[in-house]
């Protein structure tokens, strides 16, 4: 046996054990070399069987009558751009007369096939152009986001999504979001990752935890306000209402509506205001929301009914103001009381984990996508993480949120906690923060020992 071929069997074992135990790494070394070679090679004769050609023009086929050549072949699309990346490659395709982004979309699983790779989606950029993610190998398994990410104000990356593109948390974009996930989903984790992603901005943070503070207590060096109890939680939201009020009156009077002043310098949010005197934007955290919407009696069903109310009115005014609603919990619906599917209305950004029920995946996508529903309720149980996630524009996609344990969370939020910022209608609900060195506060008192 030649030196040549004992390298070559050290080289096919070494690609096929990276395959096999780090897809990544085999996909860095090995596998964008062939599945490029795989596609430029193949790229005209697997356009025309998936149905994506158009016959030549008229003028070509009459030239080569003329001529008396051959019948020119049907033409696929142009590759305007070909980009491999450290998950997978980007087309970019130029559309014939006569194809449409919904042509490519429906061959997707045909291309997948075709061209040996993990996964493909397809989106229009503009119009005759499409953008084409094929995936080497399944990113979503093991997450790793990458070194960089597009960071900008109030732009959160909290998970990454099956075409190995980073999902964005973007509050300016998309102000309110909903998220479910039966118990065991991955619903905290997710939540984790937002929380881990906000601390180093400039906003405030205010939590609801009505599992006596259990998910958000620990991260409390960065959080502004924080409520472990439906009766705290409305005063709390209540005095949200009334920084709303004041910031609304602080855009008032910097509008500057003068016939001297362009229109594109008029205040009408938060964010046109000048950086010296913008208020601090806030994102308020609801860990498990059906805990505020239930009730066992009277005086209950009176509290839950205010804090509802100040929901939805946090939901329909609170985006110019710079208040932003993340809503989580397991079920989010019409059984939980009036004023419920008026709140769900208002939460454009949608993610399911894993659900009990078709009735809960429904409930995230049923007025936005019929397809997100169904990716929904087909998510394994043994796949922690895994989520949809939609908006109001009907478009979805899979992702999968990198574990962040809570000892890794609280380590964030205490690295930044110079960061949080002291808000006045809040000060009430500023958690107080106990010294290892102080004893723990026993939940329940002792009884007594009787003789």
């Amino acid at each position: 046996m030649t030196a040549f071929t004992v390298a070559l069997v050290l080289v096919v074992a070494a690609a096929g054990l990276l395959r096999w135990r780090r897809p990544a790494w085999y996909w860095m070394t090995f596998g964008v070399t062939l599945a490029s070679l795989r596609v430029l090679v193949r790229y005209a004769s697997v356009m025309d069987a998936c149905g994506l050609t158009v016959p030549p023009p008229r003028w070509r086929l009459a030239l080569a009558r003329i001529a008396n050549r051959p019948v020119p072949d049907s033409r696929p699309p142009r590759i305007l751009r070909f980009r491999p990346t450290r998950t997978g490659l980007v087309l970019r395709l130029g559309l014939r007369p006569g194809q449409d982004a919904f042509d490519v979309a429906a061959a997707s699983d045909r291309l997948r096939h075709s061209f040996s790779m993990y996964g493909v989606t397809s989106r229009e950029v503009r119009s005759g152009v499409v953008e084409v993610r094929m995936t080497g190998y399944d990113v979503l398994k093991r997450v790793q986001m990458p070194a960089k990410v597009d960071t900008r104000p109030m732009r959160v990356p909290v998970a990454l999504r099956e075409d190995g593109s980073v999902h964005y948390r973007d509050y300016r974009a998309v102000p309110h979001a909903l998220t479910l996930g039966a118990t065991e989903s991955g619903k905290s984790v997710y939540q984790r990752n937002l929380v881990a992603g906000l601390a180093p901005m400039d906003v405030a943070l205010v939590g609801i935890d009505c599992k006596q503070g259990v998910e958000l207590f620990p991260l409390a060096r960065r959080f502004s306000a924080l409520a472990d109890n439906p009766d705290t939680a409305a005063e709390l939201l209540d005095a949200l209402v009334s920084r709303m009020e004041g910031v609304y009156q602080l855009i008032r009077a910097e509008q500057r509506i003068t016939s001297a002043v362009p229109d594109a310098e008029i205040a009408a949010d938060i964010w046109d205001l000048p950086d010296g005197i913008r208020p601090v934007p806030v994102v308020v955290l609801v860990d498990e929301v059906a805990e505020l919407a239930l009730f066992a009696g009277k005086e209950e069903e009176k509290r839950r009914d205010r804090i509802i109310t100040t929901l939805v009115r946090l939901a329909q005014l609170g985006r110019a103001a710079g208040i932003y609603l993340e809503i989580c919990g397991q079920r989010f619906g019409s059984e939980l009381g009036k004023g419920i599917t008026m709140l769900r209305a208002q939460l454009t950004g949608r993610t399911a984990h894993r659900v009990n029920d078709e009735t809960s995946a429904n409930m995230a996508f049923g007025d936005i996508s019929p397809e997100a529903v169904l990716a929904a309720i087909q998510i394994p149980a043994e796949t922690r993480g895994l989520a949809i996630a939609g908006d109001s524009t009907g478009g979805w996609h899979r992702i999968r949120a990198p574990h962040t344990s809570l000892r890794q969370a609280v380590n964030t939020c205490n690295r930044h906690a110079d960061r949080t910022p002291a808000l006045p209608e809040l000060a009430a609900f500023r958690p107080e923060l106990v010294s290892s060195s102080e004893a723990p506060v026993p939940l329940s008192k002792t009884a007594p020992v009787t003789a």
